[in-house]
């Protein structure tokens, strides 16, 4: 007979009654669903001689009930006074029996009857309501699960079905099997007593992993409808598992790769628990105790004893982490540095010292310009006069760089030295007179007449003086003359240091009478009297 049932629920069924006949049984099973309409035909061949048709129903061990009626003669209609089916019942005139809003208690067997003087045909008819449960839902679901321990995962509840449902829990898709200490499954059924639905409940109680991080769990109705089983699954609820911090770690955050003096560190330790651990112990070098701490502990203004190793543990010392940490520096050392004055000639010995914690990279600049070798002065000249600048860098750490700038300053009193040259066509000569020194000199020309007691005056052609550009202390000065006499030129040097004076002797030009001196010439005439 259970065979029979489930090939019934197999087979296609309308939106509210379905029909079925099993061939040499003579038995009928109507499926219907909750709250929709039971349709019953009657099945039997309507006799010419029928008196009338009647309804029954018949449950094991009760009385039948006797619920429509029907006259074939008459053409009325009666219903008998059964509470359950007041006002339910509908009667056709080929005694086809309609049950409107489909219960669970009509699951019985009806049977039809038609009566006529000599015989009376009876046909039977059963009745299977089926009500779809509501979607399972996963309730009371725990806040965490830990690893270690079971606990009560949640409850999977489908409401309002019948027949009674079965419960299936998931994990990512895959059933969870009970097993002893890890998988619990308590299943439970509440009876409306009403409607007489079931209410199915299955709770769950795991024990989970570190590996049912971001498992799905879920549950699943299997029930019985007209067609045969259908299943619903619940929505997926996942999970926060706690377990135990495994392993401590101690990271140095940066904004370089490379630490240097006067940087700011933060230290972050962390742990692989869930959820992570929120207060660890740090090891400092140079503290005699550790410090208790939140997951960050910040070094401000870094020195070079900072250097070393740095731990970190949970509060309780059991797992620990370590990490070395090399604050870099570079120390530059100058000697001589700012402004030095020295004078000409003089030695001048020079070091630039370096300390770092990485080989350095060192080289000079003069006057912004590279040189290809540290100075050094045994003697000392003008032109080694300048700004000197020692620069040093430890280009794998960015931004550590030091430089001190020397200043040299090469002082000496003048020196005078005079020449003179004939031009090519004889009509004046030229005197230059060298001169060095620093700071620079100022000159003065000055003259006199040969014997000057021998001669009252004297005529000395002229044209103004030059100057050469003053580079690395020198420079030259110079005079253009066309003397008629014999002369002595002095040049005159003077600076802060000293006046130092030199003269020379040139000897006289003969110059051609003329009305107006030529246009090519620049020179002036300048008569100077002198005293006897």
């Amino acid at each position: 007979m259970d065979e029979l049932l489930v090939m019934i629920r197999n087979f296609k069924y309308t939106q509210y009654s379905f029909s079925f006949f099993l061939i040499g049984l003579g038995l009928y099973t109507v499926n219907t669903v909750y709250g929709d309409t039971i349709i019953l035909p009657c099945h039997l061949e309507v006799p010419n001689d029928l008196m009338f048709g009647k309804w029954k129903y018949e449950i094991a061990n009760k009385p039948s009930e006797f619920i429509a009626f029907r006259s074939a003669t008459k053409k009325n209609i009666q219903y008998d006074d059964v509470p359950e089916y007041k006002d339910r019942l509908s009667l056709s005139e080929n005694y086809t029996l309609s049950i409107n809003n489909a219960r669970i208690g009509d699951e019985k067997k009806f049977v039809c009857m038609l009566v006529t003087e000599d015989n009376v045909f009876e046909q039977a008819t059963i009745v299977k309501v089926f009500k779809q449960p509501s979607r399972p839902e996963i309730i009371s679901q725990a806040e965490y699960l830990e690893t270690e321990q079971l606990k009560m995962l949640g409850q999977c509840i489908a409401k309002d079905g019948y027949p009674e449902g079965n419960l299936t829990w998931f994990k990512n898709g895959i059933v969870l099997q009970p097993i002893e200490g890890t998988v619990v499954i308590h299943e439970q059924t509440n009876i409306d007593q009403a409607s007489g639905l079931y209410t199915v409940i299955s709770s769950l109680e795991y024990k989970p992993t570190k590996d049912d991080t971001d498992a799905q769990f879920t549950c699943t109705v299997t029930y019985f409808a007209p067609t045969g089983q259908e299943t619903i699954r619940s929505e997926s609820a996942v999970f926060d598992i706690h377990y135990p911090t495994e392993k401590v770690k101690i990271q140095v955050l940066s904004q370089r790769n490379s630490i240097k003096e006067g940087d700011n560190i933060t230290l972050k330790c962390s742990g692989n628990g869930n959820p992570p651990p929120q207060e660890f112990l740090f090891y400092i070098p140079g503290e005699p105790e550790p410090i208790r701490s939140s997951s960050l502990y910040a070094l401000i203004d870094v020195r070079r004893n900072a250097t070393g190793e740095y731990r970190c543990s949970l509060t309780d010392e059991s797992l620990m982490d370590s990490t070395t940490i090399t604050v870099h520096y570079l120390d530059l050392s100058l000697t001589p540095s700012g402004e030095v004055i020295k004078q000409i000639g003089e030695a001048l010995p020079v070091s630039c010292t370096i300390s770092s914690s990485k080989n350095a990279t060192v080289f000079w600049l003069k006057d912004n310009t590279r040189m290809r070798s540290s100075p050094s002065f045994s003697s000392l000249q003008y032109q080694d006069a300048g700004n000197y600048i020692c620069e040093t860098t430890l280009q794998e750490v960015e931004g550590l760089k030091k430089r001190q700038i020397l200043t040299l300053i090469v002082q000496g009193k003048p020196q005078i030295k005079m020449s003179k040259r004939t031009s090519t066509d004889g009509s004046y000569k030229t005197v230059a007179c060298h001169v060095e020194g620093f700071p620079k000199p100022a000159v003065q020309w000055t003259s006199s007449g040969g014997v000057i007691n021998k001669a009252s005056n004297f005529l000395i052609a002229f044209c103004k003086t030059e100057e050469t550009k003053y580079i690395n202390g020198k420079f030259i000065s110079k005079i253009k003359i066309a003397p008629e006499e014999n002369v002595t030129l002095t040049c005159i040097a003077e600076n802060q240091l000293e006046r130092t004076v030199h003269s020379l002797n040139v000897s006289a030009i003969s110059i051609p009478e003329s009305d107006e001196p030529e246009e090519k010439s620049t020179c002036s005439i300048l008569r100077v009297e002198l005293e006897k």
